[in-house]
């Protein structure tokens, strides 16, 4: 089976960005600092990377912030067995939720800042505490009382 195991992706941004095959990935991305996200914009955001579980990710976990996203996802592999690329999966998602709040805001422009944090989760890092940190995230914030209570938060069921 082919293996991309540690690729460091070169594309034109500061951040290095590393992916391993069949590794959980926790990625964090940004709206423009102008830019707050409504309730249907979050909608559209969260929509989008559900629809994407099981075609091209495993989704794990997600939440849409009126401002960022967190997310933890294990990428899948295609048809000929190769591992789907990282930048292809955030630019896709980022890109059709970009132009769905566009036509919603009835605006045009860039939505999402270029860059993403992420990292691919290492031995040390739980899969249960990356979650748990994404659940948190909103009360934190003091958007909800507790995480069930936040509209925008969605964990896979069986964790």
């Amino acid at each position: 089976m082919p293996s991309a195991t540690f690729r460091r992706y070169e594309y034109r941004r500061r951040l290095p960005h590393y992916q391993r095959d069949d590794r959980p990935l926790f990625a964090t991305f940004r709206a423009l600092k102008t830019f707050q996200l409504s309730h249907a914009a979050r909608d559209i955001v969260l929509y989008h990377w559900r629809f994407d579980d099981g075609r091209r990710i495993h989704l794990h976990a997600a939440v849409v912030m009126p401002d960022h996203v967190h997310v933890l996802f294990t990428a899948l592999r295609g048809p000929e067995g190769w591992t789907f690329a990282l930048p292809e999966i955030l630019k896709t998602i980022k890109g059709v939720s970009a132009r769905r709040i566009n036509q919603l805001a009835g605006r045009s422009g860039p939505v999402w800042q270029d860059e993403s944090f992420d990292h691919v989760l290492r031995g040390n890092e739980s899969l249960r505490e990356t979650i748990e940190y994404i659940r948190q995230n909103p009360v934190r914030k003091g958007l909800a009382g507790k995480p069930e209570d936040y509209r925008w938060l969605w964990v896979e069921p069986e964790l």
